[in-house]
């Protein structure tokens, strides 16, 4: 059998690469001689980094940057095994834990940091550039990071702003001067890891969404959610384009619309991208079988994450998916609408977290172990079904696609 073992990470516990090999250790526990294609997968946020350069065979880069706060921060990135793609993870730069609980101020936090990774990516000879934005610590709409790729914001006497921008002085910007903007830039294809369709102001906008979880008080929401009102205008006027109302623009503090407006950058799913860079659709077309999963399994496994991005590659190839998680939520059922066949959890007891967490491994062996035993059952049941009765029974997935 051929079978592509595709995972996210277990967050906080394993990385995506650890749990293919757990679940291939599994699967030979039954199929010693099966064909084991190791993909490991992500969905844009916390992790991809880590997978996309564990699936291609590429390396890390780690660079001193500007922290959200101001101070210096280390952080990492990936260039993938072609040397031109380079994979980002804003939280890497400018996210929510580089900050203390009690310094949390979307009003002074900054994406300069990310602005920094960006560049030395393109330095390094990056003409693609995957962003994921998930966890940020910011609300100033990618003014930081355009400032750190060379844009300069002026006040309306046409003096330069000084210091790193943020989300509490966004109004004190009367012009933006493009004509610094790092060169790079218009021979690198930008693409972002967005999975929110969040616009960039409003009750559904950054501030008010996203604001309190980064320290925003219901005060500081109204003075975000106007300062991004404002900019979004001046983008516009300056700049000719309307991110106010694009969709996914909110996310990140209105990073997502920093990076359309200043980096001509394009939003997308973030499962989609990572299927895309890590090639999986070559592998699964002559697969017989895929196995999927991540930390918990419940409904909103469906909507933008891993297995059902996975699900979907699979599905439109006719290869059969299984999916493992640590846990199974109550609905954690309504997946097999949406491609996912068969569900099996690392969990088969009662035990505390922390129990659960340091023998991770072990329980992903032993769960894809169980599950590889039920698809040989299934198998054989069939297969004598149709040796006694002389006739011929529909065929599962599995079946039919060993015989193409």
């Amino acid at each position: 059998m051929n079978i592509v073992i595709a995972p996210d990470s277990f967050k906080g516990n394993l990385t995506a690469m650890q749990v293919a090999q757990a679940i291939e250790q599994g699967v030979r526990c039954v199929l010693p001689d099966a064909n084991c294609i190791a993909v490991p997968m992500a969905d844009g946020g916390e992790g991809t980094v880590q997978s996309l350069v564990d699936a291609t065979g590429g390396r890390f880069v780690h660079r001193t940057v500007t922290g959200p706060a101001g101070a210096p921060v280390n952080a990492r990135y990936g260039i993938l095994r072609d040397g031109v793609t380079a994979v980002i993870e804003m939280a890497e730069a400018s996210g929510l834990p580089l900050v203390k609980g009690t310094d949390r101020n979307p009003l002074r936090t900054t994406t300069f940091g990310t602005g920094e990774l960006l560049a030395d990516a393109m330095k390094r000879g990056a003409r693609r550039i995957i962003v994921g934005i998930g966890g940020s610590a910011t609300n100033d709409a990618g003014a930081g990071m355009a400032q750190a790729l060379g844009v300069v914001f002026s006040d309306g006497s046409g003096r330069a702003i000084n210091g790193h921008a943020s989300g509490g002085m966004l109004n004190r910007i009367a012009h933006i001067q493009m004509s610094g903007i790092n060169k790079r830039l218009r021979q690198t294809a930008i693409t972002v890891a967005c999975d929110v369709d969040n616009p960039l102001c409003g009750p559904r906008g950054a501030s008010h969404v996203f604001g309190p979880q980064k320290g925003a008080t219901p005060a500081m929401e109204k003075t975000l959610d106007g300062n991004l009102r404002y900019f979004g205008g001046l983008i516009k006027k300056e700049l000719g384009m309307d991110v106010q109302n694009l969709k996914g623009a909110g996310a990140a503090g209105g990073l997502g619309g920093g990076l359309v407006a200043f980096c001509n950058a394009e939003l997308r799913s973030g499962v989609d991208i990572v299927i895309d860079a890590t090639g999986l659709r070559e592998r699964l077309r002559d697969a017989d079988l895929v196995i999927t999963g991540e930390g918990r399994v419940d409904f909103q496994t469906a909507f933008g994450k891993t297995p059902a991005g996975v699900a979907r590659a699979a599905g439109q190839l006719g290869v059969p998916v299984l999916a493992i998680g640590g846990g199974l939520a109550d609905d954690a059922r309504g997946v097999f609408a949406h491609g996912i066949d068969a569900l099996e959890s690392t969990v088969t007891r009662d035990m505390s977290l922390e129990e659960a967490l340091a023998h991770a491994h072990t329980f992903i062996v032993n769960a894809a172990e169980r599950a590889l035993r039920l698809i040989l059952v299934g198998r054989n049941m069939t297969g004598k079904r149709r040796t006694r009765r002389g006739g011929v029974s529909q065929p599962s997935r599995l079946q039919a696609r060993k015989r193409r």
